[in-house]
């Protein structure tokens, strides 16, 4: 790869041997260990006021409400209409009557207006990014709207390219629009699209995949703080507008190294093919609980265990703090799958060790199958958030070779 420049700033850091997993970030540090929310409701008071610099992903409850860290995960927030499970065949339903119109999915008898909703039980009708699937050669991804939003805010973009010296590498870029910001699901797709397309023109050059990742979160908050400059659309107006945001994980996978690269809490974890070797995870989260941690305040059951825990840090948008991009890079000494995914997956399987016992054992040769099984897994635990999952098998496999 190219030499550092005389300065060495920006420079891509060394790779970590297979024996550094769990992972370490770009400085070097140690990434804390990972550890399962645990089973007691947290205490009953009110939360502080957040400090400076901390967002929510969803958006705040009403003053002097704090919702227990379990009901996060198994209550319905704001949205009071239930969506049907997106992985059930719709059975065949009567015409609506009198009609030759769309039939709900949800009652399976009333008609559908020109703005999308039911005009017998008032459910908004799947729009085209409620379930989305893709496959780029070996790489596959999934996103689902989930159980209880009324819209989906993931977004991801993947692709396969090809390094100066024929060999493969392969892209995967996951984000999670934050649920209390403006357009969240603008943000989303802009940043995925603006990182993958950096990340898949400067991997051809020979720029070291990880200064490429560090470019595309670069260009990817470039992009959603543009939408700020941007005027709402109507049915975005509200009292308290702020700037659109999100959160960001990305993975490159060469035929010897794996390259990740974050901002916010979403994340990125190693699962082996060979079971019997530990999984781990690759990224540390941007978030209210992990800041705790690492300061040494709170160890990590009372620090999930608090209604904090899910206050990002970090995000992309013009009213973040200072962009810091963590970037790090991983040399695994035996195939496995990188899974790249959003907090509506990994609040539902937290730990690696979790992760790993929910990813098909042939994930690596049929990624898209296991994606869905992946979504599904969360739908199964309750479905609270959008769902999205990247699988990328490691090492990278040729152009043109996918799931058999």
């Amino acid at each position: 790869w190219p030499r550092p420049g005389p300065d060495g700033s920006r420079a891509p850091g060394a790779a970590h041997l297979p024996t550094d997993l769990p992972s370490t970030g770009p400085g070097g540090s140690a990434l804390p260990p990972n550890a399962l929310p645990p089973n007691t409701p947290p205490p009953p008071a009110a939360p502080p006021a957040p400090a400076a610099g901390v967002r929510f992903d969803r958006p705040p409850q009403p003053d002097g409400y704090a919702t227990p860290a379990e009901a996060y995960r198994t209550q319905p927030d704001e949205y009071p209409l239930q969506a049907p499970d997106p992985r059930v065949s719709a059975e065949p339903a009567a015409p609506a009557a009198g009609t030759g119109g769309k039939v709900c999915v949800a009652c399976r008898a009333g008609r559908v207006d020109d703005d999308g909703y039911c005009e017998n039980c008032g459910h908004a009708q799947p729009r085209e990014r409620d379930h989305m699937e893709q496959e780029s050669g070996p790489v596959a991804a999934v996103s689902d709207r989930g159980l209880r939003h009324h819209r989906n805010e993931d977004a991801f973009a993947i692709g396969t390219t090809a390094l100066p010296d024929g060999s493969p590498a392969s892209v995967a870029i996951v984000c999670d629009g934050v649920s209390s910001a403006t357009r969240p699901d603008d943000a989303s797709a802009a940043a995925a699209r603006a990182a993958s397309e950096t990340l898949l023109a400067a991997l051809p050059r020979g720029v070291h995949p990880q200064q490429a990742m560090h470019d595309a979160i670069v260009a990817a908050s470039r992009a959603v703080n543009s939408l700020a400059e941007e005027p709402a659309t109507a049915r975005e107006h509200a009292p308290h507008q702020n700037a659109p945001a999100c959160t960001i994980v990305g993975s490159v996978v060469t035929s010897g190294l794996l390259i990740v690269g974050w901002v916010g809490d979403s994340r990125a974890y190693w699962v082996p093919v060979d079971r019997s070797a530990p999984p781990a995870r690759l990224t540390e989260d941007d978030s209210w609980a992990a800041q705790m941690v690492a300061a040494g305040l709170m160890n990590e059951a009372e620090a999930y265990a608090d209604e904090r825990a899910h206050a990002i840090t970090g995000w992309l948008g013009a009213d973040a703090y200072e962009l810091e991009p963590h970037t790090a890079a991983f040399k695994p000494d035996r195939p496995g799958v990188v899974v790249v995914c959003t907090d509506g997956l990994w609040n539902y399987a937290e730990a690696a060790e979790e992760m790993a016992r929910v990813v098909p054992l042939d994930a690596a040769t049929h990624p898209l199958h296991s994606a869905r099984v992946l979504v599904g897994h969360a739908l199964d635990g309750g479905g609270h958030d959008n769902v999205t999952v990247a699988l990328v098998p490691f090492p990278a496999v040729p152009q043109g070779a996918g799931s058999a």
